[in-house]
């Protein structure tokens, strides 16, 4: 490669990349929209699997580094009716395959393992076009805008370089997490604190379609709970999110009956509830091969959240980065042998969600020592 690949989006899919390349000797640069790393918060707990996030830490040189963020006694998992009763219970023996770790730890340490300027921080992509020759041009938000040989869309559910490769846009599937948090829990709320336990938490109405939400215990006495709603989007738009106390007593009022250390997960919040509506590309997405450029992550296969989501995106980038170093001479067999690998990968991945679950397959996915919760792309 004789020109530094491009990598649209800076979340860990393409810095996974970007790591991967630069052990490789191969220069990148990463376009973020976001104005810095602290911008905004970088989500909750990420439980890092076996055979995916950290073959990919692996490969980025930095399973020392991740070793030294994870939480000690968080693959703790407990299941709740909605009443309280515990239908399920296993505590973190220290034989997990998924550890968890923050989010914007981990990020950082991404971050951390890049030669400075790598980065490009407020690029926001708002528009891409292809050139002779396999090259592309992407154009950002404050007029400027670059031209490479090589272009990787990492960025996520509303990619702008998707539209060079596919039609597809992702769709609503008919549910929403409202997502809250409570602080300094086990001082403040010690009955959903114990409720909660030390990992995570899931509560399931077994009689109920549609309704269940996860919570998990994260640093500083933090609990950060994703409540699942099966409303439409104009259900949601009649609330004024603005009005905190508003949408959590709406919210609430959709849980009514459900034991009130589980409710104080939706009453209790220290900051406004967020509105998380789910969408999803269809299953199996997939593009014909069109030179110079490809996706990865969100961008390549969204669906719905399973825990799998964080771990897919860097595994992609770590193939992708191994299939460029592979081949540095040429481009086009690198993209081909990776997309020969993704599009059925990420296929079953999306195969195993792609529908409303029923209560029974809430619990069962809850009871599945290999299955985790992770948020916030939380279950289901």
């Amino acid at each position: 490669m004789h020109s530094p690949a491009t990598i649209i989006g800076g979340g860990l899919g393409g810095l996974v990349l970007a790591r991967v390349l630069h052990v490789h000797g191969i220069p990148a640069v990463v376009y973020e929209a976001e104005s810095s790393p602290t911008a905004r918060s970088q989500g909750g707990m990420l439980d890092i699997h076996d055979h995916s996030g950290q073959p990919a830490l692996k490969a980025a040189g930095l399973m020392d580094e991740f070793r030294g963020i994870v939480l000690e006694g968080r693959q703790a998992i407990r299941l709740l009716d909605r009443d309280g009763t515990v239908l399920f219970d296993k505590a973190d023996d220290g034989a997990g395959n998924s550890p968890e770790v923050q989010r914007g730890e981990l990020r950082q340490i991404l971050l951390d393992a890049l030669p400075a300027g790598t980065v490009r921080w407020g690029h926001k992509a708002t528009g891409v076009r292809a050139l002779a020759g396999g090259r592309h041009q992407v154009t950002f938000a404050d007029g400027t805008h670059t031209v490479t040989n090589l272009l990787v869309g990492a960025d996520g559910a509303w990619s702008r370089v998707r539209a060079l490769l596919s039609d597809a846009t992702p769709e609503y599937i008919g549910r929403s997490f409202v997502e809250t948090r409570l602080y300094d829990a086990d001082t403040r709320h010690p009955a959903t604190a114990k409720a909660v336990g030390g990992g995570t938490l899931g509560a399931v109405d077994p009689d109920e379609h549609g309704k269940w939400f996860v919570a998990h215990r994260e640093q500083g006495g933090i609990l950060h709970a994703h409540v699942t709603l099966a409303k439409p989007l104009d259900w949601f738009a009649a609330i004024d999110f603005t009005d905190a106390g508003a949408v959590a007593a709406r919210i609430a009022e959709e849980y009514d009956g459900w034991a009130p250390e589980l409710t104080a997960l939706i009453t209790g919040g220290g900051t406004a509830p967020v509105l998380r509506p789910l969408h999803a590309l269809p299953i199996g997405h997939r593009w014909d091969r069109i030179p110079g450029v490809t996706l990865l992550g969100d961008a390549a296969h969204l669906s719905p959240p399973d825990g799998e989501g964080a771990n897919l995106a860097m595994q992609d980038g770590a193939e992708l980065g191994q299939a460029l170093a592979a081949h540095p001479d040429d481009v086009e067999t690198a993209l081909t042998a990776y997309e020969q690998a993704l599009f059925p990968r990420s296929a079953a991945a999306a195969a195993t969600v792609g529908h409303n679950p029923t209560p029974q397959e809430v619990i069962n996915f809850f009871t599945q020592d290999e299955r985790r919760a992770e948020a916030p792309d939380t279950a289901w």
